[in-house]
């Protein structure tokens, strides 16, 4: 996900990546069919309702054809928006469908996805998408043939270093998604599927221990701490760590160190898991209340503060601190209660690298 400043007024739904391709892969068909170009063709989604996608560009003879569409993520901050999203097709003489990775497109290379190990990153539902709307076309014009299928995205290796793929072993590009054949913004979905994605190869590769954490910053000052640990066992929450602890919950996972950054364990403190700015603000509130509690008495520094980050200025970052130890003992009770068979530690990261860990009663 990228950022992008959230629209005024109602928010515009967009098309996944699966629905590019797959509107790609019928207007080449349709080209070699009809030895025509369509500006657009319409693509039954798994959610039974039927989009039309203009196509961007199309080249064909008479077996074969390149389609591209331009993903379409209305709405939503997501890295692929206007990604050029293709699919070069070849009728064959085998009577089935065969699926290529093109420029763009990764390469699974780890266990623990839905996908076989040197299958291409085209995920299930795009897979049968794409089936569906070929097998349809072949039958209406009785072709005896199959279509060998070759998925590409156009500076798709560039986009993928934006993403996690590399951490879940999609090597090389792109994976292409989409469970509903839209996109609805702000819903994270995707982010969350990469989580989910995550905490499942690690699982399927005998990890039973943890780190998660919300990104490659804290990550940075933590790797070395958990050295022991291979590259997947490193869980990416970006702001969603309910999500990631609701599948922690129903995995075998024994252990999670969490390791969190300032502004966000005090919302997560406050029991807020969802720490998006967009979602959630710090209550200063909670927080004069903990300073109280261990006898700060000054709350109009506090609420003078324009961040939660800011509150180092006011007491010392350090292991036996009291006010970060009652913030931490906080965290605990709201994370430990959603994974109580887990074994848990926290520690709270400075913007410096320095860490503090929570002191268990």
């Amino acid at each position: 996900m990228s950022l992008r400043k959230v629209p005024k007024g109602p928010l515009r739904n967009g098309f996944t990546t699966g629905t590019c391709a797959t509107a790609a892969a019928k207007s080449g068909l349709m080209a070699i069919i009809h030895q025509k170009q369509h500006a657009k063709v319409k693509v039954h989604l798994p959610i039974d309702e039927i989009l039309e996608i203009p196509i961007h560009h199309c080249e064909f003879t008479e077996s074969t054809a390149n389609s591209s569409v331009i993903k379409d993520a209305g709405d939503d901050p997501d890295v692929t928006n206007g990604a050029e999203i293709g699919c070069i097709l070849k009728l064959t003489q085998e009577k089935e469908i065969q699926f290529i990775a093109g420029e763009g497109v990764g390469t699974v290379t780890l266990k623990g996805l839905e996908l076989a190990i040197g299958e291409p990153a085209i995920n299930p539902v795009p897979r049968k998408m794409i089936t569906s709307a070929i097998q349809k076309l072949l039958h209406d014009y009785d072709l005896e043939c199959g279509v060998s299928v070759t998925v590409y995205v156009t500076n798709g290796r560039k986009i993928a270093k934006r993403t996690l793929n590399e951490r879940v072993g999609i090597m090389n590009g792109l994976s292409i998604l989409g469970t509903t054949g839209i996109v609805k913004p702000y819903s994270s979905s995707s982010y969350i599927a990469s989580i989910e994605q995550g905490i499942d190869v690690a699982v399927f590769n005998n990890v039973t221990e943890l780190v998660i954490n919300s990104g490659g910053r804290s990550e940075k000052f933590l790797s070395e701490k958990f050295n022991h640990l291979p590259e997947y066992a490193f869980i990416h929450y970006g702001n969603w760590i309910g999500e990631t602890l609701y599948k922690i919950n129903i995995s075998p996972i024994k252990k999670v160190s969490i390791g969190i950054m300032l502004g966000k364990a005090v919302k997560l403190a406050g029991g807020v898991t969802d720490t998006h700015s967009c979602v959630s603000s710090w209550n200063k509130d909670f927080v004069v209340d903990l300073a109280e509690q261990v006898g700060y008495e000054e709350a109009d520094k506090i609420k003078a503060l324009n961040m939660a980050g800011r509150l180092i200025e006011l007491f010392d970052f350090e292991q036996n601190s009291p006010f970060f130890q009652l913030l931490l003992e906080h965290c605990y009770k709201h994370t430990h209660t959603k994974i109580k068979q887990v074994a848990l530690d926290i520690y709270l990261i400075h913007k410096n690298g320095t860490l503090i860990k929570y002191n268990k009663k």
